[in-house]
């Protein structure tokens, strides 16, 4: 099981993008207070945990209710994961317009929690990993991740300090590369390959 849950945290890490999200939190809130800046990182893991979790315990559902399958599901998650990974790659901004507009904090947490943290790819793999190693184990990883996220986005001022924009940046690209890799996975999958 340990083996399994850190293959996922791995996975849910990659999706979820944690770094890519604090890039774009630390553009979008420079000009609020630390106290303003902590509530909407709250209020941004709460919407992606709310999502995720709807997602987790009614995914499979929402296939019979769009009549469509987990092999087809494969193949668009596989699909939104390599585009999704090609941008992260090449340093493109991952939503439109959302840095250095003046936006209120439930907009902002809106933008964070979906789509940066969970959007189509991340349903597409929370869907296939209940599928594939049940709702407990997906539970805790997307948990771990979504804490892992609130800290790093609560700590905005201090890692941006200490680490700087240059090496949050390195690491997304190389976090896009390993998007693409689980993006052929998908497919592969999804084509019975």
């Amino acid at each position: 099981m340990f083996n399994h849950l850190a293959q996922i945290v791995i996975l849910f890490f990659v999706i979820f993008d944690p770094f890519m999200s604090f890039a774009v939190f630390s553009t979008v809130t420079q000009h609020m207070t630390r106290k303003e800046r902590t509530r909407t990182a709250v209020l941004g893991i709460v919407v992606a945990a709310l999502i995720s979790y709807a997602v987790l315990l009614f995914g499979e559902r929402l296939l019979v209710l769009f009549n469509t399958n987990l092999n087809d599901l494969k193949i668009a998650g596989g699909i939104i994961l390599g585009l999704l990974g090609i941008k992260m790659t090449l340093g493109q901004p991952i939503t439109e317009g959302g840095e250095g507009n003046e936006k209120s904090a439930r907009a902002i947490a809106a933008i964070i929690g979906s789509p940066l943290l969970t959007g189509p790819a991340a349903i597409t793999a929370i869907i296939i990993t209940v599928h594939d190693y049940g709702r407990p184990v997906t539970a805790l990883a997307v948990g771990l991740v979504l804490v892992f996220t609130g800290v790093l986005l609560v700590q905005a001022t201090l890692v941006n300090r200490v680490v700087g924009k240059t090496p949050i940046q390195v690491i997304s690209t190389i976090l896009g590369l390993i998007t693409v890799s689980w993006s052929v996975t998908f497919i592969r999958q999804g084509l019975g390959v």
